[in-house]
């Protein structure tokens, strides 16, 4: 199954979580190697769009807001570079509609 390409992908979830340097759990410092900064993240969320409509989504757990999906791919950077990630969704459970819930580095 894939992720449908309307799902909500919060512009926030990029400028004040992902692409912000953090003390912990700094995920900016993973993506600025492929071309991922503060600077520019509408192409961090044209690459997420991109994995989730090429990638298949695998349910992963259910709870009380609906059920979660894991989509692991390659996120294509803008300087050609790709980084393998792990992306988590949720399809909430009052509506159907999904919802980007976070980004991590996939680990072997």
């Amino acid at each position: 199954m894939k992720i449908p390409c309307d799902a909500v992908i919060p512009k926030e979830k990029l400028t004040c979580y992902l692409l912000v340097p953090r003390i912990k759990d700094d995920k900016s410092k993973f993506l600025a190697p492929a071309g991922f900064t503060q600077d520019n993240p509408n192409d961090l969320l044209n690459a997420l769009q991109e994995l989730v409509l090429t990638t298949d989504a695998v349910e992963d757990d259910v709870n009380e807001y609906g059920v979660f999906y894991i989509v692991e791919g390659n996120l294509q950077g803008l300087n050609g570079r790709s980084l393998l990630v792990v992306t988590v969704w949720l399809q909430l459970r009052n509506d159907g509609t999904f919802r980007f819930i976070t980004l991590k580095p996939k680990r072997d």
